[in-house]
């Protein structure tokens, strides 16, 4: 069973994939509390998706890929509420629209730039192909990403709340949206590596969508969730490692699977659990019979 476990790990690249993955799940669990709290669960996938020419273009001038990410994250923003406020196009159409068109931009950029990479790993991943340059710039945006959502989690909660009462103790909602979204992009750049531009919408929703169904507080959340996710992260890295599979992907599906079970089985919320408990109860029945 030692043998197992520590077997993988007796290669740099599982280790440091292993690494990148712990950060990236954490840092990904985190904003998605504040995501799912929200209902932003459609905006960060146009955020992930929208940052691809921006990464890309970052490359090609040799400049940091999170400074393209933040520019096309924020570009996008501003590109839906154009389209939402000057025209009869509703906001999930806007968001569709926007994330869809620079996502395709994305991709032709990667078509015609030469490299000596494989650009296609920003659309899918490349976990076991983390440098150790590569797990660096992970940790320095993941720390970033984490200590702003850590620091500022009571007016984050606040605005995800309430933003008119956020507005009338002196707090700026406008501005604090806007840092969650430059979060987002940062978060979608972290999380590139793992799973790749396509995939890193699931890492930002399904970890606070399962803690959700777990807890009704808060605060609960923002442990539970990073735990969830970093079991996941070590599950998937194994089963990938002993089945040759996407280790990515099975990053992602050990963590829809859970969020399944959590859904089904959960001890307050789960489908079958309340249906159980119902079938469970002792009512009075016609003429005086004790029915289950």
């Amino acid at each position: 069973m030692i043998d197992l476990l520590v077997d993988p790990f007796q290669y740099g690249f599982m280790t440091r994939a292993l690494a990148a993955t712990l950060v990236a799940s954490v840092v990904c669990a985190l904003l998605s509390c504040w995501l799912v709290l929200i209902g932003w669960s459609l905006m960060g996938d146009a955020v992930s998706h929208a940052v691809l020419p921006g990464v890309v273009l970052a490359y090609i001038v040799g400049a940091p890929f999170a400074l393209g990410a933040v520019v096309f994250g924020f570009l996008a923003v501003a590109l839906i509420g154009a389209v939402r406020n000057q025209g009869r196009v509703k906001e999930d159409a806007a968001i569709g629209i926007v994330f869809t068109t620079l996502f395709a931009l994305g991709l032709v950029l990667i078509s015609v730039t030469p490299s000596q990479t494989d650009l296609n790993h920003i659309i899918f991943g490349n976990l076991l192909g983390v440098s150790v340059s590569d797990l660096v710039q992970i940790g320095i945006l993941g720390a970033i990403v984490a200590l702003v959502l850590i620091l500022k989690r009571r007016d984050f909660t606040l605005y995800a709340f309430d933003p008119t009462h956020a507005f009338a103790i002196g707090l700026n909602p406008r501005l604090l949206g806007a840092i969650l979204l430059g979060l987002l992009a940062l978060t979608a750049v972290t999380a590139l590596q793992v799973v790749g531009i396509v995939l890193v919408v699931a890492m930002l929703i399904i970890p606070g969508a399962t803690a959700y169904q777990l807890t009704d507080r808060f605060r609960v959340m923002l442990i539970v969730a990073p735990t969830l996710a970093a079991l996941c992260g070590v599950v998937g890295l194994y089963i990938s490692y002993y089945r040759d599979t996407s280790p990515g992907g099975m990053v992602v599906l050990t963590q829809g699977v859970l969020f399944f079970l959590v859904y089904l089985f959960g001890p307050t919320r789960g489908v079958v659990t309340k249906r159980l408990r119902s079938r469970g109860r002792i009512v009075a029945a016609p003429g005086g019979e004790v029915a289950a």
